[in-house]
């Protein structure tokens, strides 16, 4: 006879429906069900179809974990990925950056820190970021994947695969801009729609959330800036089901509609981007950048490998 038997203190009889209920496995992002939701937005499993952006290998650069790739590799796995992923009702694939400044932020704000972990994949865009490869990591970074730049390589490939893709972000006037330049760069590019980045209040966030995901658009661009655009993503992956990636750009359709002018090839490439785009906007990024640069190369130098 068991101790249990023994003590008295046996445990009431446990049914079989009681038994299933509690043995039963919990979606990874659980959300309500709520059968007035349209089909979209009732998902509730997680995304199963990484293995793409896992076969990436990464290097640990300044805490966060950066994916080992070029540009051109990166413009075609998106594409690969986008147009796998059609019609799968999955939760879209999240792709970031990181560079100085999102390294200084991840390391003084959990939050924001928790907002880029939960990407598929971490790209640099930063120089700084490819050069400390070099010396503290076992595999060094083959180059900056900037995503100015990677917009157009992965726009000439959606152009020649058929993929779709929907610009979100920025002011009004700076998306209009930025999609008409695109549109006469690429005539061939499906652009499925575009729209600013700024929401009046929840409803119409979740209002424009599921206009994109009607027009499911292979590949959705968020140009809204750090932190404002992973939160984005974080909070609307679940309605957003029928696109297969999401890409946060920071400042692109600044630099497409020509608002903003890129720095010279060689500041690019010695990494000094950043006093360029300091020199344009002083007020505004003088204080940030003179703030976040040196903490973030103390935390390149010391939290690499």
């Amino acid at each position: 006879m068991s101790n249990a038997q023994n003590s008295g203190d046996t445990p009431a009889a446990t049914t079989g429906a009681d038994r299933r209920e509690s043995d039963r496995r919990k979606a990874a992002f659980w959300i309500p069900f709520d059968r007035h939701l349209p089909h979209g937005e009732r998902r509730v499993s997680g995304d199963r179809r990484r293995e793409r952006f896992g076969q990436w290998p990464r290097v640990l650069l300044g805490g966060l974990p950066i994916v080992v790739s070029d540009q051109a590799e990166t413009a075609r796995v998106m594409v690969d990925e986008a147009l796998r992923r059609r019609g799968l009702w999955r939760y879209p694939a999240y792709m970031t950056s990181a560079n100085g400044e999102v390294t200084y932020r991840c390391a003084v704000d959990e939050t924001e820190r928790e907002l880029v972990m939960e990407a598929d994949a971490i790209h640099a865009d930063g120089m700084p970021l490819v050069f400390v490869s070099r010396f503290r990591c076992g595999q060094s970074l083959p180059e900056r994947v900037a995503t100015t730049d990677l917009f157009h390589e992965v726009a000439r490939q959606a152009c020649r695969r058929g993929a779709t893709m929907y610009m979100l972000g920025a002011n009004e006037a700076s998306n209009r801009l930025a999609v008409e330049r695109v549109q006469r760069r690429y005539p061939g590019l499906r652009l499925v729609g575009h729209r600013h980045g700024y929401f009046a209040d929840e409803a119409e966030e979740v209002a424009v959330c599921r206009e994109i995901g009607a027009l499911a658009p292979d590949i959705l661009w968020v140009s809204m800036g750090v932190p404002r655009e992973q939160a984005f993503v974080v909070r609307n992956r679940h309605r957003l089901t029928t696109i297969g990636v999401i890409k946060t750009s920071g400042g692109l359709f600044d630099f497409l509609s020509g608002s903003k002018p890129r720095a010279p090839q060689w500041m690019q490439r010695v990494g000094l981007e950043w006093l360029w785009r300091m020199a344009l906007e002083p007020r505004r990024l003088g204080v940030r950048y003179l703030k976040t640069n040196p903490y973030a190369m103390y935390l390149l130098l010391t939290r690499s490998r």
